[in-house]
């Protein structure tokens, strides 16, 4: 007898399928690759998957570069707290095509990079990625000191190597929205020692709203554009809707750009991208508010949404990974 074949519920497509049985099916996205303890062959990089929290569940894959033999046991480098795209629900820190982007651009960078497994919608809907990529920062910068209640970062790549004075975050597309929330909620809240975030980078950032800008298209009552049918998948009750300060930083009622809890802010579009023009206008709004940091905008031309991942090792690529890492340096 052949099996009998699952209902499905509900459908975010391409993305993810949900059955009514409540199982998930996530329908693209690369496959997981295992981390190299021993150095990858390319790069010299080294790569481990580690526990940051059983309760909820947190993980990252860390990664280092090949040290300078001389100065090994002590060598400080940069530490970047990296946050993968997929639309908050696909892709992982685990897959295969963010490990070959972020070997390149640890080795490149001399960083030591922490990137942040979040757990994902449609099984844990926004804000959790938030709280989760929150909750991984304050735990990678306690690696800087002991913490109050006696509790410990015992990773020994972060507190041998790691520079709390040179600390940087960022993320693509979802993961770029993540940076920035987190940068907001930096010039906020406090980091755990104190530690101040040095540098943002935003690479083809998740941003929508409401009213359209530039050329975009205007949505109508019952054709909504993706990013907009995407953040109500992935955050059905999010307050405001499309217009969350979270998803429009620029919106009515969100808090003023001049809170960026950084000192430098690096925003990358793509010609081709349907999220290029947000991501302008966010860098000019950057611009005109009183922040006191200073902000670039890079354009590729000729390029796609998230191509330095998806289309790795093109010529675009490689300059835009090159220029990252000039960004950490």
């Amino acid at each position: 007898m052949g099996s009998i074949p699952k209902e499905v519920d509900t459908e975010l497509h391409p993305f993810v399928r949900i059955y009514k049985d409540g199982s998930v099916e996530r329908l693209i996205g690369s496959p997981y690759v295992a981390p190299s303890p021993d150095q990858d062959p390319e790069t010299g990089v080294s790569s481990k998957d580690i526990t940051i929290s059983h309760d909820p569940s947190i993980s990252a894959r860390l990664y280092l570069p090949t040290l300078d033999q001389t100065a090994a046991q002590n060598q400080k480098l940069p530490v970047l707290v990296y946050f993968h795209g997929g639309g908050f629900c696909i892709e992982s820190a685990f897959s295969s095509d963010h490990q070959q982007f972020l070997n390149s651009l640890v080795a490149q960078a001399q960083v030591v990079a922490v990137s942040v497994e979040y757990r994902l919608a449609p099984e844990h809907r926004l804000p959790i990625a938030y709280e989760d990529c929150w909750a991984a920062l304050q735990w990678v910068v306690s690696a800087s000191h002991s913490i109050d209640n006696g509790t410990v970062n015992e990773e020994p790549w972060l507190i041998n190597h790691g520079d709390f004075k040179r600390v940087f975050i960022g993320g693509d597309s979802a993961g770029a929205n993540i940076a920035h929330n987190i940068t907001m909620r930096a010039g906020d809240e406090s980091l755990h020692g104190g530690v101040k975030i040095l540098g943002t980078f935003l690479t083809h950032p998740y941003f929508w709203g409401s009213k359209p800008v530039g050329s975009e298209p205007s949505a109508g009552p019952d054709e909504k554009p993706l990013p907009h049918v995407v953040w109500n998948f992935t955050y059905p009750a999010a307050p405001g809707g499309i217009d969350n300060p979270m998803i429009n930083p620029t919106g009515p009622g969100a808090p003023s750009l001049a809170g960026l809890g950084c000192s430098r802010l690096l925003v990358v579009v793509a010609e081709k991208d349907e999220l290029r023009e947000r991501g302008v206008f966010y860098y000019d709004q950057v611009r005109k508010s009183n922040w006191e940091g200073e902000v670039e905008l890079v354009q590729v031309d000729g390029e796609d949404h998230a191509f330095h991942v998806l289309k790795f090792g093109s010529e675009n690529a490689k300059n835009l990974i090159k220029r990252l890492a000039s960004f950490l340096k």
